[in-house]
């Protein structure tokens, strides 16, 4: 299997799914648009039933005749367990049906989708008991990188039980680590306050003393992980200034409009997002005293996104049907909306 074919194929298939799903109302329909074809991808015969078996029986208990939707046998076991759902559902409500089926079978994991998020579990916990909470989850039409050789595991090529339950037990507790830092860093507990507040303050650690610490502690790490995150996008994209953005930089200069580094850190990001999307010598920006603006060919009737900052805060817009408005924290905040600027971008 070649990783780079693998991962232009399951980029694909996100494009396809953002093209059909507004059309897709049932289940049926999803199962044969979209989530057959991705485990196509993953190598698997989705006609052959005695490999990739639908209505696949498992028993639970007293209840005779119970099927998941899908079972890939390997080496004439069944390992990987699929339930399907209307794209048009969420997932959460549906965890405990898989939970259930998996108890009965020889199945080692266990998938539940919509043909746009996948949720990939396991028994890391207890043995042949499903966890509660997944080891990996993508979504199909907003692939990160570091999710490709993941998912690629899983290719009927690849498949190999120890190595996929080896990552999966990291995979788990790092998304649980991320998880938790995240919430950190929106708002800091006591302890963790405490902690940083023991490293850099020598004085007595009274509650007084946390409270005015804890803006501090939450501005100093976002603007760590902000710079270090800037400082990767442009090393990445290798971002340099044309002739024809410092012609507009030149001519803000002159009407007293400064550029600044959040400003030009939101445009870095914009270019990452877009930049399997369209040609990056493209994307332009212009700034001007009420906001910085984004766009495609140096057109301002392609703009993409406005960047607004204030005492206040920031915030941006979007040029879509809504002209939507979003407030951020910091510009890396663009990328919780790459979806709707990709989708703004191919309406060009």
């Amino acid at each position: 299997m070649e990783l780079e074919k693998f991962k232009d194929d399951l980029k694909a298939i996100g494009k396809r799914v953002v093209k059909l799903k507004d059309n897709i109302g049932t289940e049926e329909a999803t199962k044969t648009s979209l989530i057959m074809p991705f485990f196509q991808i993953l190598g698997y015969d989705i006609f052959n039933p005695i490999e990739f078996v639908p209505e696949f029986t498992a028993d639970v208990g007293i209840k005779k005749g119970e099927k998941v939707d899908y079972a890939i046998v390997i080496d004439s076991v069944p390992t990987i367990l699929i339930e399907a759902k209307s794209i048009t559902e969420p997932l959460t409500k549906h965890d405990s049906q898989l939970f259930r089926y998996f108890g009965t079978t020889t199945s080692k994991f266990g998938i539940l989708t919509n043909g746009e998020i996948y949720k990939f579990f396991t028994d890391l916990e207890e043995p042949n008991k499903m966890d509660s909470s997944p080891f990996l989850t993508i979504d199909i039409t907003n692939l990160k990188d570091s999710q490709i050789p993941e998912i690629a595991k899983f290719h009927k090529d690849n498949f190999d039980i120890d190595k996929i339950t080896n990552s999966a037990s990291e995979l788990k507790y790092l998304n649980k680590l991320k998880s938790f830092l995240n919430a950190q860093l929106n708002e800091p507990s006591e302890e963790f306050v405490k902690y940083f507040v023991g490293e850099i303050y020598g004085g007595v650690k009274t509650k007084a003393t946390l409270d005015k610490f804890k803006p501090l502690i939450k501005k100093g790490l976002n603007q760590f992980i902000n710079e270090k995150v800037n400082d990767k996008l442009s090393a990445a994209l290798n971002t340099s200034v044309s002739v024809k953005e410092e012609e507009v930089i030149q001519e803000d200069v002159s009407d007293d409009i400064v550029t600044t580094p959040e400003e030009l850190e939101a445009y870095t990001i914009v270019k990452l997002i877009l930049k399997d999307t369209v040609v990056l010598d493209r994307i332009f920006y212009r700034d001007n005293k009420s906001y910085f603006n984004v766009l495609i060919d140096d057109n301002i009737r392609k703009w993409v996104l406005r960047f607004f900052t204030s005492g206040s805060g920031m915030k941006i817009e979007l040029n879509n049907s809504s002209r939507s408005i979003f407030e951020i924290n910091s510009p890396i905040d663009i990328t919780n909306h790459s979806k709707e600027i990709i989708k703004i971008v191919e309406g060009f």
